[in-house]
């Protein structure tokens, strides 16, 4: 509501519609092992992917400059938070260069944290995890590939959706991961992308389409039985991402996720034959 009166798409944070979700909702307590990162990393990689954006530099060298700088900054202090990889793309993909976007992430994110804090939502539990060094090295392979063919097709604001790098990102690090989990991410992810941007078509009011949006996909979880804050992300992205990039979010998302998936699949069985073989 608050956007649509400003007129300023870029106070539209899909990301934190996944967060507030996981950490209030849900109560995701990988999400929250340190409570101050919950407020800290978004605003950092946003703050990241904003200060890249200015740069005088070809797009894919934007989103490749960043990705690695992302998740060096995982490796430099021993910890990472998923969704933070979608606030550093985000401005980016969105072309985000006014200041409101960096409030907006704060602001939100700050509550975000406060809430887990006041209400004792995290609980008692180590604060850090060992980083999976060998899933980062794939999520990057992975995201490059993503870059490239995106690139090459045509379409570079596509190559690094959001959501869907989340998604991919936290599947890398699942101890099991199957065909059908990858089908299923598939299916919800890319229906959600459709039910975005149908709305968006269709109606006029951005709060009644978004509430339409996260009720929609209320259901699709509901339906197929899984618990993915991403699906809340996806139907927000046609309100952020230029209008000849938002109708082809359906068919993008159903690309990038095949290929994204396919690939986190291979790479677990990969490693599930290397640990047999190693037995």
């Amino acid at each position: 509501a608050v956007a649509q009166l400003l007129n300023d798409r870029e106070i539209i944070l899909p990301e934190i519609a996944a967060m507030a979700v996981a950490l209030w909702a849900w109560r995701d307590q990988a999400w929250m092992r340190r409570p101050e990162a919950i407020f800290l990393w978004p605003s950092l990689t946003a703050l990241g992917g904003f200060a890249v954006n200015l740069l005088a530099i070809p797009f894919t060298a934007k989103l490749a400059i960043l990705l690695v700088g992302m998740l060096g900054l995982f490796l430099i202090f021993r910890y990472s938070l998923p969704p933070a990889l979608a606030t550093g793309f985000l401005p980016i993909v969105t072309n985000a260069v006014e200041l409101s976007f960096l409030i907006s992430i704060g602001v939100t994110t700050l509550a975000l944290m406060l809430g887990v804090m006041l209400f004792r939502l995290r609980a008692p539990a180590e604060r850090s995890a060992p980083l999976d060094r060998s899933a980062m090295t794939a999520y990057l392979l992975i995201s490059g590939a993503g870059i490239a063919l995106a690139a090459l097709a045509g379409y570079p604001q596509l190559g690094l959706i959001p959501p869907v790098t989340v998604v991919v990102y936290e599947s890398l690090h699942m101890k099991m991961y199957s065909a059908r989990m990858a089908l299923k991410q598939t299916v919800v992810l890319t229906l959600s992308a459709v039910i975005g941007a149908g709305l968006f078509q269709a109606l006029y009011s951005w709060p009644l389409i978004a509430a339409l949006d996260m009720a929609a996909v209320f259901l699709l979880l509901r339906l197929f039985k899984m618990r993915m804050p991403a699906a809340y992300a996806f139907p927000l992205l046609p309100f952020v991402f230029p209008p000849e990039v938002a109708s082809l979010l359906p068919v993008a998302a159903l690309a990038a996720c095949a290929v994204s998936f396919s690939l986190t699949l291979a790479y677990h069985r990969a490693r599930r034959r290397l640990v047999a073989g190693s037995a």
